[in-house]
């Protein structure tokens, strides 16, 4: 009956399954955070890095420069966007690097605020990794170099508060690849330890992050801009004032299929279904998800959507079948 069910599967997905991935005990680990997890956090770091000097010598000079080292690092960010344990969640780090989706509004009030008067959150670095986390992080500087409220009459601490959010994103970056330089990449690579008691916990939580990271490209990056039928909200859209909604989506894709890729041992239907997924998105030619207000362009990001959705379905039913794991946790539940 199983045997059925998976062959039934398989035709209605359009394809059979091969069976490439390698079960837990064999996935290579070391593989996975040496040339995944701590590659990526070392460009982040870099990027971090340019973008916190550039705002220190270009801000309220040469505002083009630093848009671009904002792009340039923000671009690093998606790249570990999904790499959400450990290091990146001790102290909110994550957090802190990305608050988003915003429901409420919190990052422009909190940002008028800081700007409203001399608050002492701007005396210091140490001060301000004390302001709210809406305060802080990309999309907080999305705002204060793209939206008109923040741009076309910046305040008298306009460049001290950008200079202190990227400085703050590079502390929380320097501190994230610390851990995983000197601490997390052992246990997670040599499990039996207070984290992960053998390799399929370790393993299982690999698979959790690609997962999680798929869902919430498919549930938020695409989800919200999209709303209902009735009612679609474009500017629910992730960076959109930036024009980076569509790229986020790219690059999203794009990471999780390195990761899938390393995980799998190379699985060729995994790999069709990511490739699928990028041609969709590329033809979008949306960069901010505006054409959802349409029939044609809801359509084609819905396409798009369920792109993903397959590609998960897919994990569930072959790969963790492969490895040997659950499903995996999905952090979006809130469970």
């Amino acid at each position: 009956m199983l045997k059925y069910c998976l062959a039934l599967f398989a035709l209605l997905m359009g394809t059979s399954p091969t069976f490439a991935a390698t079960p837990a005990e064999e996935v290579d680990l070391e593989a996975i955070v040496q040339a995944h997890i701590i590659p990526r956090y070392e460009t982040l770091l870099e990027r971090a890095e340019a973008l916190e000097q550039t705002a220190k010598n270009a801000c309220g000079t040469n505002q083009g420069q630093v848009r671009d080292a904002y792009h340039t690092a923000f671009d690093a960010w998606i790249a570990v966007s999904h790499l959400r344990f450990g290091p990146s969640e001790q102290d909110d780090r994550a957090f802190a690097l990305a608050f988003w989706p915003d429901s409420k509004g919190f990052t422009p009030k909190t940002l008028h605020r800081l700007l409203k008067g001399d608050d002492p959150a701007l005396k210091s670095l140490e001060d301000f990794r004390h302001v709210s986390i809406a305060g802080r992080g990309f999309y907080a500087l999305d705002f204060l170099l793209y939206d008109k409220r923040f741009v076309e009459t910046p305040a008298r601490h306009y460049c001290d508060l950008a200079k202190l959010i990227t400085a703050d994103i590079t502390h929380n970056v320097e501190a994230i690849l610390a851990d995983w330089q000197t601490d997390y990449a052992t246990r997670i690579t040599e499990p039996g330890n207070d984290i992960y008691r053998d390799k399929a916990e370790a393993v299982q939580q690999i698979y959790t992050a690609l997962k999680t990271g798929l869902e919430f490209t498919a549930q938020t990056r695409l989800g919200r801009p999209m709303g209902s039928f009735k009612k679609p909200r474009p500017r629910r859209a992730e960076a959109w004032r930036s024009g980076r909604s569509l790229r986020n989506v790219q690059m999203a894709i794009e990471s999780t299929r390195e990761l899938a890729m390393i995980l799998s041992d190379g699985d060729a239907d995994i790999d069709g279904r990511f490739a699928n997924a990028l041609k969709l998105a590329e033809d979008l030619n949306d960069p901010t998800f505006s054409t959802v207000a349409t029939i044609q362009g809801r359509i084609r990001v819905e396409a798009l959507q369920v792109a993903i959705t397959q590609i998960l379905e897919y994990l569930d039913v072959y790969l963790a079948q492969k490895l040997g794991i659950g499903a995996g946790f999905n952090s979006l539940d809130g469970d």
